[in-house]
């Protein structure tokens, strides 16, 4: 198939890299999938030759997917290449463009001769039918087949659900029966149930009721499969045994003799690591302008670590030499994350760090209510930017090289713009305008040149916030006083009994990977800007010894969220020849 043959349009779409400019009008814009269809989309093989990958190693999943063998993976060919890290402010509830300025940023070093790979997270459908729609990017910088990956993709978060899953049967089951028992008290079982949906009803239920032969009665409950220590293990695992080991240690609870149980006394990890067979192999995609796309894991950054996996990075660096990659929400969280867990844990080095910004989501920290974010205001702008400038300073705390990108909306004022490019100047950061969701990678060159400059020029050496080996609370302290601007940590009654826990199965090394709302660098979502002079309140710390970290638990995060009032469920559909609409 060439550039200008027509794929099936349920198929999604593929721009050629030879097309014309396109000047768009906003006002005139398209829905995503709209546009994703309007291009033919190019199969996978052909994909996958532009990046060296022999055809027999493919393992498609139809004509434009494919899964990719870890054999890959070669470190002496990851020398020398360049990882750009992809984050933002604190965004707005609707979010301010990551993945779209990720994958318009790869489409813009492709342009200028840079040969780059986009390597981003999984969308889960909780986002999908709930308020933030899909993850594939937007407009004119998308990954497809769009459709496809938004929709079950190749499989893993079902994989990831099942092997989750499992382990919660085995548990009961333990606790069940006599024989063979490790004598589990089930009060202590934190072990959740998961599911890739938002469905607040599942927080907290009761299992084993019905009678003896149903199980023992007790509470617990579902999280989102995003949420999932599996989900965290995977994106964090080096390969199959590593993951077998990871699984292995899963802290599950205690026995009546206040003895630890984990996952490898139940002998879970052998099925659990088959159930992920295909799972932890990474997905190959493409982007809207036909350059190659890494696709795998999703976990969230507000409650896990927020980036995709080690190996699917790691096989980026290994393909090509500029790879893209993003970290969920604000820096606070997933780049905090991204620098200080999987970094470190994996060996790796970002070259620079772009951080997205929006004229709308400055005009909220300024201020301005959501509803009126549209309406031009500098001033709010103006105000605002402290959160800008509080970001900034966390990037060069962790001695990374920034890079502002500046992502264009219709309604954005050439006063608002102006604003954030004279701060910018003032901070002395290098500052581009993205405008890649209406022209694609032809928005993003300017920016592109100014990322590649700075990856070659900077001499970037990660300083992560802190040691591995320091006191848990040294380590929380640090992050929140550091990078959210915090001026005390408090520690409730749960939380003091967590840190107990946690010394007395000596896991205190571990990491910590803090749970804390987006909406703010702080544990308040109403303090918005640069809040100062605040207490970050910990709840309580859960373990996540296989993924290797700690989790301490601030304001009130969910690990299963629900559905708005009006989801964005309501809006898809499927016609009788099998075109979906209503995705964005």
């Amino acid at each position: 198939m060439n550039a200008c043959e027509t794929s099936p349009k349920s198929s999604g779409l593929v721009l050629p890299n030879t097309r014309e400019p396109k000047k768009t009008n906003y006002k005139q814009m398209k829905s995503d999938i709209e546009i994703a269809r309007e291009v033919t989309l190019k199969p996978v093989s052909e994909i996958a030759e532009r990046l060296g990958i022999r055809k027999d190693l493919l393992e498609p999943y139809g004509h434009f997917k494919a899964k990719l063998p870890l054999s890959i993976i070669d470190k002496e060919r990851m020398k020398g290449k360049k990882l750009i890290l992809v984050s933002a402010i604190s965004p707005t509830p609707a979010g301010e463009g990551k993945t779209t300025i990720s994958i318009g940023l790869s489409e813009g070093l492709n342009r200028i001769g840079k040969q780059t790979t986009v390597v981003l997270r999984e969308p889960s459908l909780g986002p999908v039918f709930g308020i933030k729609g899909g993850a594939t990017g937007g407009g004119h910088a998308q990954v497809v087949p769009m459709e496809d990956i938004n929709l079950h993709f190749t499989g893993d978060f079902a994989a990831i659900e099942k092997a989750n899953n499992l382990l919660a049967a085995l548990i009961d089951n333990n606790i069940q029966n006599k024989n063979g028992s490790l004598g589990i008290d089930p009060r202590t079982v934190h072990w959740k149930r998961v599911m890739d949906m938002n469905d607040r009803a599942l927080r907290h239920i009761i299992v084993g009721l019905g009678g003896t032969t149903s199980g023992v009665p007790r509470e617990t409950g579902f999280d989102i499969t995003a949420a999932s220590e599996i989900m965290a293990i995977l994106c964090l695992a080096e390969n199959f045994e590593d993951l077998k080991e990871r699984i292995g240690r899963i802290f599950i609870g205690f026995t009546l003799n206040k003895k630890p149980v984990y996952a490898r006394d139940l002998n879970a990890q052998g099925a659990m690591a088959a159930l992920l067979k295909d799972a932890i192999k990474p997905n190959l995609v493409q982007t809207l302008e036909g350059n190659p796309a890494i696709i795998h894991g999703g976990p969230f950054a507000n409650i896990a670590q927020g980036t995709n996996s080690v190996l699917a990075t790691k096989m980026g660096l290994t393909l090509s030499d500029y790879v893209v990659t993003e970290a969920g929400f604000g820096f606070d969280l997933g780049a905090e994350k991204f620098l200080d867990i999987k970094c470190v844990s994996a060996g790796l080095q970002p070259d620079a760090a772009v951080l997205v910004a929006t004229v709308r989501a400055l005009k909220y920290h300024g201020g301005v209510p959501l509803s009126e974010i549209n309406h031009p205001d500098a001033a709010a702008v103006e105000r605002g930017l402290d959160n800008l400038e509080k970001h900034v300073e966390n990037m060069r705390k962790f001695n990374v090289c920034p890079v502002i990108a500046i992502n264009h909306f219709a309604d954005d004022t050439d006063a608002e713009i102006n604003a954030i490019q004279q701060k910018c100047k003032d901070l002395g950061v290098k500052a581009a305008v993205a405008k890649v969701h209406a022209l694609g990678g032809e928005g993003a060159e300017e920016l592109a040149a100014i990322v590649s400059e700075v990856a070659e020029a900077c001499q970037s050496d990660l300083k992560p916030l802190y040691e591995w080996e320091w006191p848990v609370e040294k380590k929380i302290e640090t992050i929140a006083t550091k990078i959210y601007g915090a001026a005390a940590i408090d520690y409730t009654a749960q939380a003091k009994a967590d840190l107990q826990k946690i010394y007395d199965l000596k896991l205190d090394k571990l990491p910590v990977c803090i749970a804390k709302t987006q909406k703010s660098l702080s544990d308040n979502p109403k303090l918005l800007g640069r809040p100062e002079n605040f207490v970050v309140t910990v709840r309580e710390i859960e373990i996540a010894a296989g993924a290797g970290f700690i989790v301490p638990i601030t304001g009130n995060i969910m690990r299963m969220p629900g559905l708005p009032e009006k989801p964005a469920a309501e809006n898809i559909d499927i016609s009788s020849d099998g075109i979906i609409s209503g995705l964005f």
